[in-house]
């Protein structure tokens, strides 16, 4: 008969989250064990902003996350919060860089990051087991039994620290929702976020015809998100940082409004140019502020091209809405494949927003993309993973 090892805690998956509760488990005298079904720890950090991971924002706060209960974001993130992962990252002489819109990246890349939390489960004697599959978990009053292809193992905390599915290649899946429902919790099904969008055929043929490749600044909109940052035209539909983002908030069969001009004063600016420049077509003055394949092929088919003098009042309040209210239907994602996060995860009216912990199955814990927490694209997630895996971490 093969013998159990029994742990105080043990956390399934090595990733953001697991790292940072087993460090904080360990250092509180805690005997941890982190296992993981990976070869290497860290995978998806190491991926994480082509390699050069963006691991948290500056602004961080409790709007710039999608749950079904936005509250539930609150405590975690006060606890723990951006300045906290920064002073971490001070003791291990780690330096970064902003970039827009509050992005820190580290300067010495993402191996860095994943060294560091790394060392500090060292120090606090974490055991890891990598190559480790699950095959069963049971409950008891004495605690849980865990059945592996490396052992069987036991303790009085288990924390499932194992994500989302999105990106599968690195061997995501819906682990934690499946132990969420073996004990009896509610959950909110998996679907991708922070994704890029796909069009019809038809649309890539016509309209979107020579389009991709073309990157431009512009504000996406779509039921109450609202973003200001590049959209990117690909040979499948549309990506770049304002599509991913607002892809958070689409519904399969809604629009996407685009303002190709923000912050212009688009009707008055035309205006103006048909004063001062009647003969120039409108092509052309569209070129001067968008890219140039994008402005002809907007004369192409959206708008009529001719000099700017043969416009009429109405016309020109035409083009301005369309400029700035471009309504597009994709016809859906690209879906976990390339999907930067997952939406939904264990309903978050199951946990406790202090601990983490279940409220109807003691020593059960969910943290980071296992749990109904989505964060925007920026670094937003790793920091929801730093706070919930610390919050865990003090109670395990």
């Amino acid at each position: 008969m093969q013998t159990t090892d029994t742990y105080d805690v043990i956390i399934l998956g090595a990733g953001a989250a697991g790292l940072m509760c087993a460090a904080q488990a360990g250092k509180r005298r805690r005997r941890v064990l982190l296992l993981d079904k990976a070869e290497k720890i860290g995978k998806k950090i190491l991926i994480s902003g082509g390699g050069r991971c963006n691991f948290t924002n500056l602004n961080v706060n409790p709007a710039a996350y999608l749950s079904q209960n936005p509250h539930f974001c609150k405590s975690a993130l006060s606890r723990y919060t951006a300045q906290d992962f920064l002073s971490l990252m001070r003791q291990y002489r780690l330096t970064w860089h902003e970039k827009t819109l509050g992005q820190l990246f580290c300067d010495q890349k993402a191996p860095a990051i994943v060294e560091m939390l790394w060392a500090e489960c060292r120090a606090a004697d974490v055991a890891l087991r990598l190559d480790t599959e699950i095959e069963r978990v049971t409950h008891d009053a004495a605690g849980f039994d865990l059945i592996t292809t490396q052992g069987h193992y036991h303790c009085t905390s288990l924390v499932i620290a194992t994500g989302g599915p999105s990106i599968p290649r690195m061997g995501s899946t819906d682990f934690g929702l499946r132990i969420a429902k073996q004990f009896g919790l509610k959950n909110i099904p998996f679907s991708p976020a922070l994704v890029p969008f796909t069009l019809t055929q038809e649309m890539l043929d016509g309209l979107f015809a020579g389009l991709a490749g073309i990157s431009t600044e512009i504000t996406a909109e779509c039921a109450a998100g609202a973003f200001r940052e590049n959209l990117l035209f690909t040979h499948r539909g549309l990506s770049g940082p304002a599509m991913l983002q607002i892809s958070s908030y689409w519904q399969k069969g809604a629009a996407v409004r685009i303002n190709l001009l923000p912050g212009k004063p688009v009707f008055t600016w035309l205006q103006t140019l048909q004063k001062q420049r009647p003969k120039a077509e409108l092509k052309t003055v569209l070129a001067e502020v968008l890219p140039t394949r994008l402005a002809h092929r907007l004369c192409e088919t959206l708008f009529p091209n001719r000099p700017l003098g043969q416009y009429g009042e109405k016309a020109l309040q035409a083009i301005a809405q369309q400029l700035q209210a471009w309504e597009i239907t994709p016809a859906g994602t690209e879906g976990m494949r390339t999907a930067e996060v997952s939406l939904g995860g264990v309903d978050t009216r199951e946990l406790s927003s202090k601990t983490m912990e279940a409220r109807q199955v003691a020593g059960l814990y969910f943290i980071g993309e296992t749990v109904d927490v989505t964060g925007w694209l920026g670094g937003y997630n790793f920091q929801w993973a730093w706070s919930s895996g610390w919050c865990a971490g003090q109670t395990v």
